[in-house]
C-alpha cells in the first residue's frame, strides 16, 4: 500500500497523497476528476497528462491557470476548480525572476529515450553539454519514471529509463529539469523558465528530441472527464501508481493501447473492453512475420503481451472504433462503438483513445527546419541527413519530434546526433546498422497495425473539433462553406486554434478538412504557422529574458 503523508484541500475537502505526486494524479486518486469550467459551462478534467492540451487548469493558493498534471503536491497546498474567467483583481506582485543565460557547445531540447541519450554522447567527447526537459519526472513517454521516492520500477522498461537517466546525472552533461521551452529564434536562441529561473540558451549546436502527443479521436462527448489519452492514463499508474478508474475502456490504433491495458489490469483495474481500429493480425500475417524477422526479442514481447492479456480475459476486438461517448452516472461514461456492422456500447469510470500521435516540432517550425507532410501517419516529417541534421545547420532532430520512429531507433538517433553535434567523433557505421534494423522493426509493426480510420470530415455537427475555444464541427463547415482563402482565415472566423493549446489538436483536424474542401495537397504550409510563445507563460517570464532586437528580428 503507498503512504500518503501529505494532505493537500481541494474545494474545502481533504485529499492525502503522497510525496511526488501531481496534483491531478492526487484528485484522480481521490475520485476527483472535474478539475474547471469552461465557458460554455461543461466541466473538464486531466486529458493529456503531458502539459499539452492545457485542460486540466486549476487555481493552486490563488494562483490560476495551473496545470495539475505538471504540478506537485506541496502540504498544505490549497486547490480550487479553475472558474470559466478567473478574477483579475490586482493580486501582489511575484518576485522577480533569476535570470541565467548559457552558451554551451551542444543543448538538448528533451528528456526522453533519445534527448538523453544524445545528451550523454555528447558530453563524452568533452563538449559542454545542457539536457533541458519541460517534464519534472524523467524519462519521457516511453521511460515514464515514477515521482514516488522509494518506489520500485514496475518493469524492465521503467527500469531501463531509471539507468540511462543515471547514466545522464553521472556524465558531464548539465540537466535541467522542469523547463519549459516558450520560444526559440534564428541563432539559434532558445527561451525557457522554470519555476525559479529564467534561461536564455545560446547553444553553438541544438539538439531537438521533444518526441509527440497523442492523437484522439474527435468524436461526441471526448471531451468529457474521465475521457483521457491512453498516454494519460498510462502516467497516472506508472509515474504515480494510480489507476485511472476502477474500470477502464480502451480505444485506439496501435501497440501501445495494449500495453497499457495489460499494465493497468496487472494493478487491479478492470478492463471493460480493448478496441483496435486494425484489422486482426491474423487475417494479414505478412507484417508479423516481417516483425520477427527484424527484432526475434521485440516481437515475441509483444506476442506475449498480448497473450497475457486474453488469459486475464481481455481480448482485443479488432475493426472496432468509438462513435460518441456520454455521461450516464456522476462517474460512469457510455460509448457507443461500431465493430464492423455492429453497434453496440460499453461503460466503464474512465475512457482511453490513443488514434496515433502527433510530432511536437513546433521548435524545428519556429526555426525553420524543412518539412514534408506523410499521407500514412497524417503529420509532418522533419527532412535530416544521415547524422539527424535538419536543413538548418547546426540544428538535429532525433525521435519522434520528427517523425514518428519508435523508442528504439530514438535511442540510436540521439546516440549519433549526439557525436555529430559536436564534430569531435563521427557515427560509426554499426550506428547506422542497428538504427536501420529498428526502423525495418518499425516498418513491419506500422503494417501489422494499418487501419482505415474514421475521418474528421465525416465528423456529426455537434463534435467539438476545437477543446479550448469549444469550436463545434458544424460551425467549421459553416466557415468553410463561405470558401476561405487559407487556414488563418478559418481560424479568425471561428476562433479554431486560438485557445490555450494553441492549435496542437485542432490545427491538424483543420489542416485536413480544409484540404478536402479545397482539393489542395497538405503541406508544411498548411498548418498553423507557429508563434513565440509556444507555451503560455507569464509576461515576468517574457521580460525577464535575454533577448535583444537581434534575436527576434525575423518573427
Amino acid at each position: 500500500m503507498m503512504k500518503r503523508s501529505l494532505t493537500i484541500a481541494f474545494e474545502n475537502e481533504t485529499v492525502n497523497a503522497a510525496p511526488g505526486m501531481s496534483v491531478a494524479a492526487a484528485l484522480t486518486a481521490a475520485g476527483q476528476r472535474v478539475f474547471r469550467e469552461t465557458d460554455q459551462g461543461a466541466e473538464r478534467g486531466i486529458f493529456c497528462g503531458m502539459g499539452v492540451c492545457q485542460d486540466c487548469l486549476v487555481e493552486i493558493d490563488g494562483k490560476p491557470n495551473v496545470r495539475a498534471c505538471m504540478t506537485k503536491v506541496r502540504d498544505g497546498m490549497r486547490v480550487a476548480r479553475q472558474a470559466p474567467r478567473p478574477s483579475l483583481q490586482v493580486r501582489p506582485a511575484a518576485e522577480e525572476p533569476a535570470t541565467e543565460t548559457v552558451a554551451p557547445d551542444v543543448l538538448v531540447i528533451g528528456g526522453g529515450p533519445g534527448g538523453m541519450k544524445a545528451a550523454i554522447a555528447a558530453a563524452q567527447t568533452g563538449a559542454n553539454t545542457v539536457l533541458m526537459d519541460e517534464r519534472t519526472v524523467s524519462g519521457g513517454q516511453f521511460y515514464k519514471q515514477t515521482g514516488l521516492d522509494g518506489t520500485e520500477p514496475l518493469d524492465r522498461q521503467q527500469a531501463d529509463g531509471a539507468r540511462l537517466h543515471d547514466e545522464l546525472l553521472a556524465s558531464p552533461a548539465r540537466y535541467i529539469g522542469g523547463a519549459e521551452i516558450w520560444g526559440a529564434f534564428d541563432g539559434p536562441v532558445i527561451v525557457a523558465a522554470t519555476a525559479d529561473c529564467v534561461y536564455t540558451v545560446r547553444p553553438k549546436t541544438l539538439i531537438v528530441a521533444t518526441g509527440a502527443y497523442e492523437r484522439p479521436l474527435m468524436i461526441p462527448g471526448w471531451t468529457l472527464p474521465g475521457v483521457m489519452t491512453v498516454g494519460a492514463a498510462q502516467t497516472l499508474w506508472r509515474s504515480y501508481r494510480v489507476p485511472a478508474g476502477k474500470t477502464v475502456a480502451i480505444f485506439g490504433n496501435g501497440p501501445l493501447n495494449a500495453q497499457v491495458a495489460l499494465e493497468l489490469a496487472e494493478g487491479g483495474a478492470a478492463i471493460a473492453m480493448l478496441a483496435d481500429a486494425a484489422p486482426s493480425p491474423v487475417t494479414r500475417p505478412s507484417p508479423a512475420l516481417a516483425l520477427a524477422a527484424a527484432d526475434p526479442a521485440l516481437a515475441a514481447k509483444g506476442f506475449g503481451m498480448l497473450a497475457n492479456l486474453r488469459r486475464r480475459g481481455v481480448s482485443t476486438q479488432w475493426n472496432t472504433v468509438p462513435r460518441s461517448i456520454r455521461q450516464v452516472e456522476a462517474d460512469q461514461l457510455e460509448v457507443e462503438y461500431a465493430r464492423g456492422e455492429r453497434i453496440a456500447t460499453v461503460r466503464a469510470d474512465a475512457v482511453c483513445m490513443n488514434f496515433g500521435f502527433q510530432p511536437q516540432n513546433e521548435i524545428l517550425r519556429l526555426l525553420g527546419a524543412r518539412m514534408d507532410y506523410d499521407p500514412r501517419f497524417g503529420h509532418l516529417r522533419t527532412q535530416r541527413t544521415e547524422t539527424m541534421e535538419t536543413t538548418v545547420k547546426g540544428v538535429y532532430a532525433v525521435g519522434d519530434c520528427s517523425g514518428l520512429g519508435g523508442a528504439p531507433a530514438a535511442l540510436v538517433e540521439g546516440e549519433i546526433a549526439g557525436l555529430a553535434a559536436t564534430g569531435k567523433t563521427a557515427p560509426s557505421s554499426a550506428l547506422s546498422g542497428r538504427l536501420q534494423r529498428h526502423r525495418r522493426f518499425q516498418k513491419a509493426l506500422w503494417e501489422t497495425y494499418a487501419a482505415d480510420l474514421p475521418d474528421v470530415r465525416d465528423a456529426a455537427p455537434e463534435t467539438i473539433v476545437c477543446r479550448c475555444e469549444e469550436v463545434r464541427k458544424e460551425q467549421l463547415d459553416a466557415a468553410l462553406a463561405a470558401n476561405p482563402s487559407d487556414i488563418g482565415a478559418v481560424k479568425r472566423a471561428t476562433r479554431i486554434g486560438m485557445g490555450r493549446c494553441q492549435g496542437r489538436y485542432c490545427g491538424p483536424a483543420l489542416a485536413s478538412c480544409l484540404s478536402g474542401h479545397t482539393g489542395k495537397p497538405l503541406d508544411e504550409f498548411s498548418y498553423f504557422a507557429p508563434r513565440v510563445p509556444v507555451k503560455p507563460v507569464s509576461i515576468a517570464v517574457v521580460a525577464s529574458s535575454d533577448l535583444s532586437a537581434d534575436d527576434t528580428a525575423d518573427d
